[in-house]
């Protein structure tokens, strides 16, 4: 059973502390999820962040509230990202410039620095084919080919060189605790969690979120990709070291226990979304025609690109299977049909 001890997260500037040397902060996104868990650990006469939140002004006037008051003026000497996305390392990069160690996956590393460095002012060509691909809806095509898309240098600050490197099967030691490094796939590839040997702590990042999945995107970059055969493969990789017990500390949403149910649920939410999406497919569709049976809600212009991505993700997964066929229209887009 999932269970909640706390039904209300700290407000900006403020912390929740956890367990003995854990505190809780939250920083705003903006965005639909309006905001990122961040956790500080106390380590020796510093502290070591688990996420950042973004780079920006208002990040880090929340962030010089922060260091001021619930973190004593001690300062950041390590910032551990869970994965590159950039609500996860924005800030990692200006608190390295403050003498901090960042603590990350290959991966996650590479990615943010290539990322930090792919500025665009407008969609590239092959991103524009992508979207015509999966069908967006033309009026936003057309919108979206005018703007400046997001960049993630507009987000995240510059990463100097140098990171130190967590793998697999891992185990380090910060803040009195000793943590094995467990690796997720699908939502971000390496993503790191973290579970402690000494207590039931978990850092979750936001391969173990409480009471959302996280998104699976398929984007230009790899249009080919299965994140969803990562991401189920991941979830029951975990589920052996899961116990009830477990107080998985998420990327968003509230802190939890219970984790072997919430992977349940996980695994299921997609394999009940799989079968939704077969049922669809028995007439041939676009990608962008089947938010319907994936998310059971209508899906608005401010999440419809994280809906398309993962559409092609579910649809990635049933082609990976052999269960639907593709044929490109005259238009660009695929049409997806389950195979009979």
């Amino acid at each position: 059973m999932i269970h909640y001890p706390y039904d209300s997260a700290p407000e900006p500037g403020a912390a929740i502390e956890l367990a003995d040397g854990v505190l809780w902060i939250r920083l705003p996104l903006p965005m639909a999820l309006d905001h990122v868990n961040v956790f500080a650990l106390r380590d020796g006469a510093g502290w070591a962040l688990v996420d950042t939140g973004f780079d920006g002004r208002r990040s880090r006037a929340i962030w010089a509230e922060i260091l001021a008051g619930p973190l004593g003026g001690d300062p950041i000497t390590k910032v551990i990202a869970t994965h590159h996305h950039a609500d996860h390392i924005g800030l990692a990069g200006w608190f390295m410039g403050q003498g901090a160690e960042l603590i990350t996956t290959r991966t996650a590393w590479l990615m943010a620095r290539m990322l930090i460095l792919d500025e665009q002012t407008r969609p590239t060509e092959e991103t524009l084919d992508f979207w015509r691909a999966a069908g967006m809806a033309p009026d936003i095509l057309a919108r979206r080919a005018a703007e400046r898309p997001f960049n993630f240098a507009d987000m995240v600050h510059p990463l100097p060189l140098g990171y130190t490197r967590i793998a697999e099967g891992d185990v380090i030691q910060i803040g009195g605790r000793h943590w094995h490094i467990r690796i997720g796939h699908g939502h971000a590839p390496e993503h790191a969690t973290l579970w402690s040997v000494e207590d039931n702590l978990v850092l979750g990042g936001d391969q173990l979120l409480s009471s959302i999945s996280p998104n699976l995107g398929v984007y230009a970059t790899e249009p080919a990709a299965d994140p969803v055969h990562d991401w189920l493969e991941s979830c029951e990789a975990f589920q052996p070291f899961a116990a009830e017990d477990h107080f998985v500390l998420p990327g968003h949403k509230l802190p939890y226990s219970g984790l072997p149910d919430r992977l349940r649920q996980l695994i299921d939410n997609h394999h009940g979304a799989l079968d939704r999406l077969r049922e669809h497919l028995g007439t041939p569709r676009t990608a962008a025609e089947c938010f319907a049976p994936l998310f059971k809600r209508k899906i608005e212009e401010g999440t419809y690109g994280l809906a398309l991505v993962e559409s092609l993700a579910h649809l990635n997964h049933l082609l990976a299977l052999g269960e639907v066929t593709r044929e490109k229209r005259a238009d660009g887009a695929w049409v997806w049909q389950r195979e009979n």
